[in-house]
């Protein structure tokens, strides 16, 4: 999983080594994607299957530029949701649970110019995700697992917005998060 970070991160941070491009994601500029996720760190195992696949909206406003001559530095707030079931049979009887994942958090993120139309940052989120559950099917086990819980959400991401015009973009998010690719759509304000 180390790798799964280090390398695009890695690779960001060579190819700033480039001619930078003019910043498409400017000082006081607001952005809104609404993306949908690949693979996720809830629900996976062997009886679990994804009932709602990683979904998010996120919103970043860019508080300070020229940061290394044209780097920009963007902050804001993040809203992602997922969910899966859990089930197994035992003597014909079917049973599991159906888990929810709510995950809140504030995003900080490093913008720098790479190519013309196209946006690459990388950044990091802290916060917190809500987690409900409930059964189905007859429990045949002695434990309960439909625990509501909560704990602290933690990712760090790299990413790029493409532009198809002046305020119109599609994104990709690479991380560690409510998931693991992040595709989407999103407007500058």
């Amino acid at each position: 999983m180390k790798n799964f970070i280090t390398f695009p991160l890695l690779v960001l941070l060579l190819s700033a080594s480039l001619n930078a491009q003019d910043n498409m994601f400017t000082l006081k500029d607001n952005v809104v994607n609404l993306g949908v996720g690949i693979g996720s760190i809830y629900g996976s195992g062997i009886y679990s299957n994804t009932t709602i696949p990683p979904v998010s909206i996120s919103f970043e406003t860019a508080i300070k530029d020229e940061v290394l001559e044209k780097g920009v530095i963007g902050v804001g707030a993040y809203l992602g949701y997922t969910s899966y079931r859990w089930k197994n049979t035992y003597s014909n009887i079917e049973y599991g649970w159906k888990y929810s994942n709510i995950v809140v958090g504030a995003r900080g993120s490093f913008h720098y110019p790479l190519l013309d139309k196209l946006d690459t940052y990388l950044g990091v989120m802290l916060g917190y995700n809500i987690v409900s559950s409930s059964s189905f099917g007859t429990n045949v086990g002695t434990y309960d697992y439909t625990p509501d819980a909560g704990s602290i959400a933690f990712s760090g991401y790299v990413g790029s917005r493409y532009y198809f015009s002046d305020s119109f973009f599609g994104f990709l998010e690479l991380g560690y998060g409510i998931s693991y690719l992040n595709l989407g759509i999103g407007l500058k304000l």
